[in-house]
């Protein structure tokens, strides 16, 4: 049975609000997310968010999501419906033309010596990037072309932050997230099977050229630095994708795109 708030003033809103900063999020354990398109992308997952806040929705797939919620045990399983007003859910999620519901899910970080490398051909690894809108998109990417999830290594952009999230478009729900150092991961990689695959604008191979193993592991630095030379020094590979005009280089998300579509491409004919 749902539940309604109405006032600004009350707690459970003043905390969910609070989601939107990081320290809060990181002490909760918890992360917002916008819209049903996101929502229910969570859900045909078999995820499903600790707590639901909407205006009074009526939208097929709102009534969709909270039947699930009700027959995953409701309230007493920890799953609570909350029926609102649009101005705190614009309050909620900052934005003054809110989506018609937020949801409040567990943090889905999963420890790095548990990731299944078996479990897909190619994995994207993500070295201190800045731009939650770069780090949604390679999500994106990586659900595209079947990878096993996103390696964030080092400082890098918090992927719970309600930017990053709503750039993913759901594939936040799809993909493994794991964040580590760049020694434990180079540990980690090391241990098993996996090809590290960097670009770099000083490689001498075409990013075409060589034929790239199982599991591949594509290392994508950060947008104004690109990668350490410690690091490209450490990849299996390092290609580069032709630059016929005046630019220097792609936006990361993009050179991330171009390079998971090779990748693909090539265990396709394979």
């Amino acid at each position: 049975m749902a539940r309604e708030i109405t006032g600004f003033s009350n707690p459970l809103v003043k905390r969910v609000r609070s989601l939107r900063e990081k320290k809060f999020r990181k002490m909760e354990g918890l992360f917002l997310a916008e819209g049903l398109r996101i929502l229910t992308e969570a859900r045909e997952e078999g995820v499903l968010p600790e707590m639901l806040f909407h205006a009074g929705s009526t939208h097929p797939l709102a009534v969709e999501l909270i039947a699930a919620m009700e027959a995953a045990g409701g309230e007493a399983a920890g799953y609570d419906v909350i029926e609102t007003t649009p101005d705190i859910l614009s309050k909620i999620s900052g934005k003054d033309n809110a989506q018609a519901v937020v949801g409040v899910y567990r943090d889905r970080l999963a420890p790095l010596p548990q990731l299944d490398r078996t479990k897909a051909d190619i994995w994207i690894v993500a070295q201190s990037l800045r731009d939650p809108g770069n780090l949604g998109t390679i999500l994106r990417t990586g659900d595209a072309v079947g990878a096993g999830g996103l390696i964030l290594i080092d400082d890098c952009v918090d992927p719970f932050s309600v930017e990053s999230v709503r750039a993913s478009m759901g594939a936040l729900f799809t993909q493994s997230i794991t964040q580590a150092r760049w020694p434990e991961f180079m540990t980690w990689l090391r241990a098993g099977p996996g090809e590290l695959i960097g670009t770099s604008l000083k490689a001498s191979h075409d990013y075409q050229e060589p034929r790239y193993a199982s599991p591949s592991f594509l290392l994508v630095g950060n947008e104004a630095q690109g990668l350490p030379e410690a690091y490209e020094a450490e990849c299996d590979l390092l290609v580069k994708m032709p630059m016929l005009g005046k630019a220097d280089s792609l936006n990361a998300a993009v050179a991330t795109a171009v390079m998971a579509y090779e990748l693909l491409n090539q265990k396709r004919k394979a």
